[in-house]
């Protein structure tokens, strides 16, 4: 069994084959030598080194006099990146199996007679292939339709050229458009990371914030303290001054009625002699208890605590004032105060001296 008709069926198996054989860039036959890329994908070295040229405008071809350590590369197939290195394209490796199937390809259809219908024909002229292009209008025709037909005034040429032309012209579209791509995937790429820094920017400068919000919370949990303290030891101080003046009154009124008692128990005495023996001390007594009544008292309004009172209002506006960036205005403000009043003194100074 012949290897080559074994390898390449006829029929649909061929265009099959033609279309595996397709670079994705210049939409033709791979032309040697191919490249493999790490992604598997096949390409034409040419079409490959466009791509890698127009995506790194900065790296040079071989033989140049700027060197850069290689440079990035985006399948067209896949979108996968590769990092070339400083060969570039002409680092990669050659795919020598395909070669060799497109070489054996080549033979075996050009050892194969064309077969009927497999050119396109002219519709108005059935028997005549499709061999010149009209310039004037932009279409594929055949040679009678110059010489009789609708395109006898028309502007033609070989159809394998404007054929080359054409299809050189959609290669280089083609790369131009995939080399924007990658420039566009790299304003993405930039954008995600500008998306990425932002948050975590954003989540840095919210820690800041509730840090500095937490040590003015603790600032004014403490000073919270310390005046509650003030007023706590105010408290005690009072209270400790007013209980002790309740236990001197009390003692000197249980004294003052033990007197009481004993003095009416000595009213009840009927004889004289007996009352006398004891109503002059008790006298003396009730006497000297009367004077102690005279004990120390609270003044007006000593129970009054507003003396502890604090006007925070222009602290509240301050609070409420807080905003990003007002620290630095008003170090400006105090800085242009100031200079104004440095300029204000050196101008008294100089009327004085003056006068």
């Amino acid at each position: 069994m012949d290897y080559k008709s074994s390898l390449i069926p006829d029929g649909n198996a061929m265009e099959n084959l033609e279309k595996q054989l397709i670079c994705p860039i210049c939409l033709e036959m791979f032309t040697k030598p191919v490249v493999i890329l790490p992604c598997q994908h096949n390409l034409c070295r040419k079409c490959a080194n466009d791509i890698f040229q127009a995506a790194n405008p900065y790296w040079t071809n071989r033989g140049g006099s700027v060197s850069m350590s290689g440079g990035r590369f985006r399948c067209p197939s896949c979108r996968h990146e590769v990092i070339m290195d400083r060969h570039g394209v002409y680092g990669l490796q050659r795919n020598l199996l395909v070669e060799n199937i497109i070489d054996i390809y080549k033979q075996e259809c050009s050892s194969r007679p064309l077969q009927k219908g497999s050119h396109p024909m002219c519709k108005e002229h059935e028997d005549e292939k499709i061999n010149i292009y009209c310039l004037t209008c932009e279409v594929p025709t055949c040679s009678l339709c110059k010489v009789f037909g609708a395109h006898q005034a028309c502007e033609v040429a070989p159809l394998q050229s404007i054929f080359q032309g054409q299809k050189t012209e959609l290669s280089n579209c083609i790369s131009m458009l995939v080399a924007g791509n990658d420039r566009v995937q790299t304003i993405i790429s930039q954008l995600e990371d500008s998306c990425r820094v932002t948050k975590e920017n954003s989540h840095q400068v919210k820690e800041e914030l509730s840090q500095k919000f937490d040590t003015l919370y603790a600032i004014l949990d403490e000073k919270k303290s310390e005046l509650l303290q003030r007023i706590t030891q105010e408290q005690e101080e009072k209270l400790g001054f007013i209980e002790a003046l309740i236990l001197q009154y009390r003692e000197q009124l249980e004294k003052s009625t033990k007197l009481v008692e004993t003095a009416i128990q000595s009213l009840d005495e009927p004889g004289g002699a007996t009352f006398l023996s004891s109503a002059k001390q008790l006298i003396k007594s009730i006497v000297e208890a009367s004077k102690g009544c005279q004990l120390g008292k609270t003044e007006q309004g000593f129970e009054n605590m507003d003396y502890f009172t604090l006007d925070l209002e222009h602290i509240a506006e301050a609070l409420r004032a807080i905003d990003f960036g007002t620290d630095e205005e008003e170090e400006e403000e105090e800085f242009t105060e100031e200079e104004a009043d440095e300029e204000e003194g050196v101008t008294t100074e100089g009327k004085e001296e003056h006068q």
